[in-house]
């Protein structure tokens, strides 16, 4: 085993598995066998990637519920010296997973804080998508709920339309950017059908679906073909990145998209609606609050 004096005092940041035990690094490995402690997003999940490795390391749950009360009995342990990894269930920790918080408030008080690179699921998905790697974005997860996720998507192709602004001499990769974002089985159709209508159906995507397992896939082309053969199948499994191309086409341009301001103007020139009742309309079929629908028309009427 390992001598743990060896290991320095403070937090490790260590990434895991994100399907393939293999994809773990021997850095990964000295650094947990080395660690008083393992800060973990979930302990029965990372009590299997230790057993299968053969690591006996005392664990301690540190997930989204508990991060900021946990955070400080961590911070108390790491001024006192310990040396403490943290790992999400699979991934890079605080990418989309529990993590930052601690991290900002190690820094704070003056804790070292060691990254440990290794699997990440977006940047995975991202180098064999075929979409541009020398510019991209990530999102996270997309909002749950439909009118929510539509108002992003129509958020972040406004910004698509109108392009950098005033870029200057700073910019030194002024192309467009790849947009990444997570997303869930059940979810998915969905969030393809809100790119459809956004986007446009000819829009260029990839998606990447159980990187690194034994049933890893790449579906790349328009948005309405990977639409098309994801609804064709019975069922859809394991998590997944969806990729956006930066570029708006002309088809793109041409498409039916409506924004929160272009449904309430054209329900107020058809059905005779105030402005008030018209957007009270629109934010129920979005499933928006009046609040956040509000913003959103304000917003894409500049």
């Amino acid at each position: 085993m390992p001598n743990p004096s060896l290991l320095a005092p403070g937090l490790y940041l260590v990434a895991t598995p994100i399907g393939n035990l293999e994809d773990i690094t021997l850095r990964a490995l000295r650094v947990l066998a080395s660690v008083d402690r393992i800060a973990c997003e979930d302990t029965r999940q990372t009590a299997k990637l230790l057993s299968h490795f053969g690591l006996r390391v005392p664990t301690v749950s540190y997930h989204d519920h508990n991060e900021t009360g946990r955070a400080s009995e961590l911070i108390t342990a790491l001024k006192a010296g310990a040396r403490i990894a943290i790992v999400s269930d699979a991934g890079t920790p605080a990418i989309a997973d529990p993590g930052s918080v601690l991290v900002r408030e190690a820094i704070a008080a003056g804790v070292a804080v060691y990254p440990i690179p290794g699997a990440n699921a977006a940047l995975s998905g991202l180098i064999a998508s075929g979409l541009s790697t020398e510019s991209f974005a990530f999102h996270g997860f997309l909002p749950a709920k439909e009118g929510a996720r539509k108002t992003v998507l129509e958020a972040l192709r406004l910004s698509l339309a109108s392009g950098p602004l005033n870029p200057g001499p700073w910019a030194l990769n002024p192309g467009p950017a790849t947009h990444l974002f997570y997303e869930t089985p059940h979810r998915i159709l969905g969030a393809l059908e809100d790119v459809v209508a956004v986007f446009g159906p000819q829009h260029r995507i990839a998606l990447a679906r159980e990187l690194t397992k034994l049933h890893e896939e790449f579906l790349r082309g328009t948005a309405a073909e990977v639409l098309a053969t994801l609804s064709a199948r019975p069922s859809i499994r394991g998590e997944m990145v969806l990729m956006l191309d930066g570029t708006l086409r002309h088809s793109d341009e041409d498409s039916s998209v409506k924004t929160i301001a272009d449904e309430v103007t054209h329900l107020i020139r058809t059905e005779g609606l105030s402005e008030k009742d018209a957007l009270k309309r629109v934010a129920k079929s979005r499933g928006l609050g009046k609040s956040e629908a509000y913003r959103e028309w304000q917003r894409s009427r500049r």
